[in-house]
């Protein structure tokens, strides 16, 4: 089995589909043959790996970093829905329902993924139908953070919308640490803005007065450490 591991050096010896809650339902018998199935793919940093309109044949998993979907608003700006990251999947939906897709998708730094084509996706449904439960449960879930990002813009009280924001990120890309949770965050304050739907120079004051309020501390442009987690639910 080890050796059956070791030729997958694009997953650095552990399989991408470990990390998918889709198939950790699954044995390691299982897990290899679905491995043989993987084509491996590479983007980099500002690399689109596919864009509205396209028609999409295979479903897309991250192995490695982190992507954003992302589409225009009529005014012309960026509004970022969701945040892909290791574990995560996306292109499922067109798959099934054979639409183009909806939103872009980049890579927001350098990014590994593993792809399973629309053949190979519709028999391995067939053959694992725990599977199809397990993506209804991601898709329910992804809609409901798209739900809090649109009500999120609908607030017009620019700090619950930052709360909530940090809040969010700190369940889903923080450590617990000494002093409190330590985000570490894929997007830029630029990023962030339109994430959240507002300028940038609002996010940037915004955090700097959660940070003289002794509530978070930047630790670096992409690192914020909450000091006070209870202050940010309130």
């Amino acid at each position: 089995m080890s050796e059956r591991c070791h030729q997958c050096s694009h997953c650095k010896n552990k399989l991408c589909m470990h990390k998918v809650p889709m198939f950790n339902h699954l044995d390691h018998e299982n897990l290899f043959q679905i491995a043989e199935l993987i084509q491996h793919k590479n983007y980099k940093k500002g690399e689109s790996i596919f864009t509205q309109g396209d028609t999409l044949d295979s479903i897309v998993i991250m192995n490695e970093g982190s992507a954003k979907a992302y589409k225009y608003t009529l005014d012309g700006r960026e509004q970022i829905l969701y945040l892909f990251s290791e574990g995560d999947f996306f292109g499922e939906q067109y798959l099934l329902n054979k639409k183009i897709a909806t939103y872009s998708v980049q890579a927001l730094e350098e990014v590994k993924v593993c792809m399973l084509s629309k053949e190979h996706f519709e028999t391995l449904l067939l053959q694992y139908p725990d599977m199809g439960i397990k993506i209804i449960e991601e898709l329910g879930e992804r809609m409901l953070r798209l739900e809090h990002v649109m009500e999120s813009m609908g607030v017009r009280n620019i700090d619950l919308r930052i709360h909530s924001f940090l809040l969010d990120f700190s369940s889903k890309y923080g450590k617990r640490v000494e002093e409190g949770v330590l985000i570490r965050l894929p997007l830029s304050r630029e990023g962030m803005a339109n994430y959240l739907g507002v300028a940038r120079e609002t996010v940037s004051r915004k955090l700097s007065q959660l940070e003289t309020d002794g509530i978070i501390r930047s630790v670096s442009n992409k690192s914020i450490l909450i000091l006070n987690e209870a202050a940010l639910k309130e």
